[in-house]
């Protein structure tokens, strides 16, 4: 173990009698704050840093299912509007679309009637090719074909938007562009897959990243929710329309730290796209 993880390991089991405390607290008000957790690639060559592996994950959901309540992103946003959650929740999301998370991953998921939303970028798919990000590093992987999206979604895996070319939104502002990597894209893979396309997941989803604009955009066009990926706690009586992520790690510990609610992460600023180009009133959702 090197010494961020030694460090991080001493933290958490020793702020945890302090979680279990507060956490209490929390669920007796029905205050617990909504984790979802963010997945890219499950594969066992540890190719790099967004690679969990098969025995890995498999040890993180038998966690999971142990400690906390394994939900629907639909049941997470039902529950943030609602004001209550009495009970430690997580949702699990993957990105992007790699073959290699039907080996195992998806495999099991299905087997557990584990929820998931299975977020992809529609060209690298469509065209059989690797993404960009992975071969600017030297590495190629192959990425899902139709053929598993449909299967995947025929067995109850829900398929969510990605954009089409998995573009840095935060830097584009052609309407007709934007247009075309958020909502024509979702309305395409939806006559593909043959099922709703509900949701759409911002591509990288650090704050730089995202865009007031594209909610917007997607709310008109039906999204039920958009996804980040820069951190933070889902609150109930938060902006359910937009749900914060949290990356899926190769190291267990760093799972427990943000399940069991990291007090140094519980007030992560939410991104404010109502103070940005669009509003809350515009998009139709009730400030917190």
């Amino acid at each position: 173990m090197n010494l961020r993880l030694g460090l991080l390991n001493a933290y958490y089991h020793g702020t945890l009698p302090l979680r279990w405390w507060c956490n209490r607290r929390r669920a007796a008000r029905g205050q617990m704050p909504i984790v979802a957790l963010f997945y890219h690639r499950i594969a066992d060559d540890e190719a790099n840093s967004w690679t969990t592996s098969n025995a890995m994950f498999a040890r993180q959901i038998r966690w999971l299912q142990r400690n906390v309540e394994l939900i629907s992103l639909a049941e997470a946003q039902t529950r943030i509007r609602a004001g209550v959650n009495a009970r430690p929740a997580v949702c699990i999301t993957f990105d992007d679309g790699y073959a290699a998370n039907c080996d195992t991953a998806i495999p099991l998921l299905i087997e557990e009637k584990i929820p998931c939303i299975y977020f992809v970028s529609t060209h690298y798919i469509a065209n059989g090719i690797p993404f960009p990000h992975d071969v600017q590093r030297g590495v190629s992987f192959p990425t899902n074909t139709i053929a598993q999206l449909r299967a995947m979604a025929n067995e109850g895996i829900e398929i969510g938007c990605h954009t089409r070319t998995h573009p840095n939104l935060g830097a584009l502002h052609d309407p007709r562009r934007l247009f075309d990597e958020v909502v024509t894209c979702g309305e395409e893979l939806q006559q593909t897959i043959g099922k709703p396309v509900r949701y759409f997941a911002f591509p990288f989803g650090q704050r730089e990243h995202l865009n007031a604009e594209v909610f917007h955009m997607a709310y008109e066009a039906g999204y039920e929710g958009i996804c980040s990926a820069y951190g933070g706690y889902n609150f109930p009586g938060d902006d359910a329309f937009h749900i914060q992520r949290v990356h899926g790690d190769n190291e267990m510990v760093r799972l427990k730290n943000w399940v069991t609610i990291d007090p140094r992460k519980i007030r992560t600023p939410r991104y404010e796209y109502a103070n940005q180009a669009s509003s809350r009133e515009a998009v139709g959702v009730a400030a917190p």
